[in-house]
């Protein structure tokens, strides 16, 4: 008698999907880690553990699109998805930019390679809380993120190194180590901190954006030509983090007129 063939389940199937992409992401990191460890003076191997980490990036952007797309976002792809951040967009840009330039700094330069690590990890934890559903499943992603998200801090510094080989290693003698280790700890407080960033997750094509994507690319162009194509990625995050401060700036005297109007509303303390 054959036995029955078990039906393949198309739904745990697309479950590993996602986190399989998730667990690329996670090796990137591991195997930048490991050669920033390991790097020589001449500066090619940072450069290789910062592509990695570009790569790792993707597939930070690929694994929730995926998830959606399948419909197989769960309370385990959120946290994996979190340590994966850990790893890969706050211990290995930390290791990396440690070793190619706040080494150069000792124990100070340690110490601000640390402190992005705890940010990162804080900024992590207080993601998942927030957008922890019943079950621990992740909620539908809202139009704002509070703080800086991981991978936008981390893809500054990255870029950084990249730029940093077009520039025959120009960034990274001592004349540029203040100036990295005082990105480093704003990168740091961006990410703990409360100003809302744009999550993009509700792009509509409209005018705005429209406009906003050809600023960005023409934008883009002229760093391109005007410096080098590697410094495309470092004005784009750059750009991003200034949409987060002008629409802070916008939205304070809205912030102020709904104070006062608790204020006003609230009961008279006796």
């Amino acid at each position: 008698m054959v036995a029955p063939r078990r039906k393949l389940d198309l739904r745990k199937t697309l479950f590993l999907l996602p986190n399989m992409i998730t667990l690329s992401s996670i090796f990137c990191g591991f195997d930048s880690i490991r050669i920033s460890a390991r790097a020589g003076a001449d500066g090619d191997d940072f450069y290789r553990a910062s592509i990695l980490l570009v790569f790792a990036l993707f597939f930070d952007l690929l694994d929730g699109r995926v998830a959606r797309l399948t419909k197989t976002q769960s309370a385990f792809g959120l946290q994996i998805d979190s340590l994966a951040d850990v790893i890969s967009f706050a211990v290995a840009p930390a290791i990396l930019v440690y070793n190619w330039s706040l080494y150069q700094k000792g124990t100070l330069g340690l110490v601000v390679a640390f402190a992005f690590v705890a940010g990162g990890a804080v900024r992590l934890a207080r993601f998942n809380v927030l957008t922890m559903g019943e079950g621990g499943k992740p909620t539908k992603p809202g139009k704002y993120v509070v703080g800086l998200v991981v991978p936008g801090a981390a893809g500054i510094l990255i870029s950084l190194v990249v730029a940093n080989h077009a520039v025959e290693g120009a960034l990274s003698g001592p004349k540029y180590v203040w100036a990295i280790m005082v990105l480093t700890l704003f990168l740091t407080f961006l990410m703990v901190s409360t100003i809302k960033f744009r999550s993009f997750k509700d792009l509509r094509f409209n005018a705005r954006s429209v406009a906003l994507v050809a600023f960005a690319v023409g934008s883009s162009v002229v760093v391109s030509l005007r410096y080098k194509p590697a410094f495309v990625l470092i004005w784009l995050l750059s750009f991003y983090v200034a949409i987060g401060f002008f629409e802070m700036f916008l939205s304070l005297p809205k912030r102020r007129r709904e104070r006062a109007k608790a204020r006003a509303s609230a009961p008279p303390t006796t």
